[in-house]
């Protein structure tokens, strides 16, 4: 329920109390776009970057971007201090066959998106809610039987998130993410 209200950390909905530590600095969240050689084994050397320190990856996505250029993007999505943001970067810069990387919050403004399928069962009035609120979110039903939906939908997480919970109490029983696509906005950034 905390997620839902947007309650901080050490804060809550009953308290006019913030106690958090002011001294502590604040965890941010960071889309890093990493270009890197598509060859065997080099997403286990940047995924072995996060878990040998103990970073978390709250999203991560892959594909090749270049055919010619046998290049790769990694969009990966983190969180920590300011420091060991920076310290994300530097390292990640550092494996042989990262060729750039991107910071997409501190480099301007980006957009992203995430598709993601729902599976809900149901009948009756449940299904009708179900449909109208598909509408709503402008989500497609890609498949449908007697007993269910498979609906997708594509948006920011946010609005991912939004539509689950929704689904939630009308029959949602499986979900499938593909994780945050990130590009910058206007005509710089990273291929």
């Amino acid at each position: 329920m905390a997620a839902a209200l947007n309650i901080q950390k050490g804060t809550s909905k009953h308290s006019a109390y913030d106690l958090r530590d002011p001294n502590a600095e604040a965890i941010e969240r960071h889309t890093l776009a990493v270009i890197v050689d598509n060859e065997a084994g080099v997403l286990a050397r940047v995924i072995g970057l996060f878990s040998g320190r103990g970073y978390n990856i709250d999203s991560l996505t892959v594909a090749e971007v270049d055919h010619h250029g046998h290049t790769s993007r990694i969009t990966i999505v983190t969180t920590g201090t300011p420091a060991v943001i920076e310290q994300i970067k530097a390292q990640l810069g550092r494996i042989v066959p990262v060729h750039e990387v991107h910071d997409l919050t501190v480099e301007g403004p980006s957009v992203e998106r995430e598709l993601a399928l729902f599976k809900v069962t149901g009948g009756g009035e449940k299904r009708v809610e179900a449909l109208r609120l598909a509408d709503i979110f402008r989500a497609n039903v890609v498949d449908s039987t007697l007993e269910s939906f498979v609906f997708e939908i594509t948006g920011t997480p946010q609005k991912v998130d939004a539509f689950a919970e929704l689904m939630r109490p009308l029959g949602l029983v499986e979900m499938a993410r593909t994780g945050i696509a990130a590009l910058s906005r206007g005509s710089a950034g990273a291929p």
